[in-house]
């Protein structure tokens, strides 16, 4: 016995059959066989069994010499140009069958299966409203008058009007006539235009849907070439402006437009242009006019670009430090009527606006200067200055600079500024909400902006454009609310505020009436407006034997429609009474703001604003990458 390392005993065994090791050698040999040579072995049938049970190999074995079974040969198909398995090729059939019954005959079932349009979406109460609102300006034109402008009931007028100026060819004929007079005054006009551009920019979508664009757009351009006619547009410095045409004195028992009531087409009074050697709100406003609409026509390069060459030229004239008195300053035709408290909050509009019409950073860094925005005192949150209106353009003006925060982020050097402006506007919105009380309302729930005085609706509209205009610029965002203090307000809760103010003004009052003419079954008919209550004809009314007209409880002869009137009183009454115009007589920058808060809640059109348009002057606010390197050439 031998000693094995990797355990037991190291013996030879022997084999209980008595086989000898030559036994095992042959065993040995049989492993060796081939393939071929157990296959013959195999086919022997007179083999003896005894010996072949011998030879038999166990499984291990065999597998060494017979190896792995044979593969089943792949069954080919020859299709002439390619030859490919049988089971790919079916495969493929039944791929292409199921792509056919998911994809192809659903669309031509599609297709084959008869068509039915799906309707438009039935225009809203305020689309209604908004088609009317537009036709007041028609009514309001000066000037020699397209066949097209729609009122049948007006014709030429004022075409005397600055004929006696030598530096103005053609003299100042044109524009609007303010109100139920026969005045234009050019800095609630100016305005007007600049509400009605802002419109357009936002919801220029919503004019096209309507079928209004080219209204509202003939509208405006109508104001900015009448605009373009009151100071020297084609120089780059002036020393004037001519801030008005026509006029009237207090109590005045001569000729002129309040004693007198007449048709405009009928004037023959003496109707005196006014002057401003200074006019640092005037010119700024004149110059937002322009800027905005120059936006508008971005289209029409030309006269964009001298939209924009206007603008820049009033303003410099605006910002001129030696004459800083208001265009109006003791101006008997003017101050009574329309008179400016304040000018740095139109030079913070003009400036906003020039930036976004031209994208010169030197008007951004006025907008966003801190002395300017001091000077406004918008700071203080007073509440009268959250209250939009031809005199007071801070909440708009920030407003209109929070959208550049809002879309744009520029970040330093206007981030302070803007953020200011931003939380500023927030604070206004809060103050229209009657739950904070900063405002009184009426009790059918008419907000009082302007304390309970005549003419009420015109500051309203404004406020309603302002607020639903906020809720689309968060909309856009994806901005759920505010906070107002500890107060965190949805933009539905403001957004409520908007369309509950304009439903008030459409006839969901106490009264159950509305206070746009021709909308609804129930509106003013003794509307203050001389040529809406004189007929027309052969006859022509002098000037007191127009007063017949003015004095009769008849109604209009003519519905001036779309006018918004002055409005209720605090008590939600209302006298439709033609001699009391507080109540009854529209005005121009009232239904601007009306139009503007029209199109900013009606559905018809889509819902949101226009981002990117207003911005569409402003260059890249960050510096750009540099355009790739060429490809590389050996």
């Amino acid at each position: 016995m031998y000693s094995n390392h990797w355990g037991g005993a190291l013996e030879i065994a022997t084999t209980t059959g008595g086989e000898s090791t030559t036994d095992d050698d042959n065993r040995s040999r049989n492993c060796d066989l081939d393939r071929a040579s157990v296959n013959q072995l195999q086919r022997y049938d007179n083999y003896d069994r005894s010996t072949q049970s011998s030879r038999n190999l166990d499984e291990t074995q065999q597998s060494w010499l017979l190896g792995p079974p044979e593969k089943k040969k792949k069954k080919y198909v020859d299709l002439g140009c390619i030859i490919c398995s049988r089971k790919a090729l079916k495969y493929t059939f039944i791929g292409i069958i199921v792509a056919f019954a998911v994809i192809a005959l659903p669309t031509i079932v599609v297709k084959v299966w008869p068509k039915h349009k799906s309707q438009p979406s039935l225009p809203d109460n305020y689309t209604f409203a908004l088609h009317k609102a537009l036709m007041f300006f028609d009514a309001q034109k000066s000037g020699k008058l397209p066949k097209s402008n729609g009122i049948p009931w007006r014709g030429d007028s004022g075409l005397q009007d600055g004929s006696k100026l030598t530096d103005v060819k053609g003299g100042l004929v044109g524009g609007y006539y303010d109100a139920g007079d026969n005045i234009k005054f050019h800095y609630p006009m100016s305005f007007a235009m600049t509400m009605l551009s802002w419109s357009v920019i936002e919801y220029e979508h919503k004019y096209r849907a309507l079928g209004e664009y080219e209204h509202i757009t003939d509208i405006i351009k109508w104001g900015t070439d009448y605009l373009l006619r009151t100071f020297n547009s084609s120089a780059t410095k002036i020393d004037k402006i001519y801030s008005q045409v026509g006029g009237a004195l207090n109590n005045s028992r001569k000729p002129d437009d309040h004693y007198c009531w007449q048709r405009p087409e009928d004037m023959n009074y003496e109707r005196p242009v006014q002057t401003a050697t200074s006019a640092p709100d005037l010119a700024a406003e004149m110059a937002a006019a322009l800027a905005a609409a120059s936006i508008v026509f971005r289209d029409n390069k030309q006269y964009s670009r001298k939209l924009v060459k206007g603008a820049e030229t009033l303003f410099d004239f605006a910002r001129d430090l030696g004459k800083r008195t208001s265009y109006c300053r003791g101006n008997p035709y003017i101050e009574p009527f329309y008179n400016s408290t304040n000018y740095f909050d139109d030079h913070m509009w003009g400036s906003a606006w020039l930036y976004y019409a031209t994208g010169n950073k030197t008007y951004i860094s006025l907008a966003t200067n801190p002395v300017l925005s001091k000077n406004t005192n918008a700071r203080f949150m007073i509440p009268d200055l959250s209250v939009l209106s031809w005199d007071n353009k801070v909440p708009a003006a920030m407003l209109l600079l929070t959208r550049m925060r809002i879309f744009l982020n520029p970040g330093y050097p206007y981030e302070e500024m803007l953020s200011s402006y931003h939380n500023i506007t927030g604070l206004t919105m809060c103050s229209y909400l009657q739950r904070f009380q900063v405002f009184n309302f009426t009790k059918g729930g008419l907000i009082q902006l302007n304390h309970g005085r005549g003419q009420p609706l015109q500051y309203v509209a404004n406020a309603a454009f302002l607020a639903s205009l906020f809720v689309d610029y968060l909309n856009a965002t994806g901005v759920p609310g505010w906070y107002c203090g500890p107060f965190f307000i949805t933009l539905e809760e403001l957004r409520s505020f908007a369309t509950f103010q304009m439903n008030y003004i459409l006839g969901e009052n106490p009264l159950k009436m509305s206070y746009i003419v021709g909308y609804g079954d129930k509106f003013p008919n003794h509307v203050h407006h001389r040529g809406a209550s004189i007929p027309t004809g052969k006859t022509k009314y002098s000037c007191t034997g127009g007063w017949r007209w003015r004095d009769t409880k008849n109604p209009n002869v003519h519905n001036i429609t779309g006018a918004m009137v002055g409005g209720p009183d605090k008590f939600d009454k209302f006298k439709d009474v033609r001699a009391n115009f507080s109540y009854t007589e529209p005005t121009l920058a009232g239904n601007a703001g009306l139009v503007a808060a029209l199109v900013s809640l009606t559905g018809t059109g889509g819902y949101g604003i226009d981002k990117n348009t207003m911005f569409s002057a402003v260059p890249p606010l960050y510096p750009m990458s540099p355009p790739p390197p060429p490809p590389w050439k050996p």
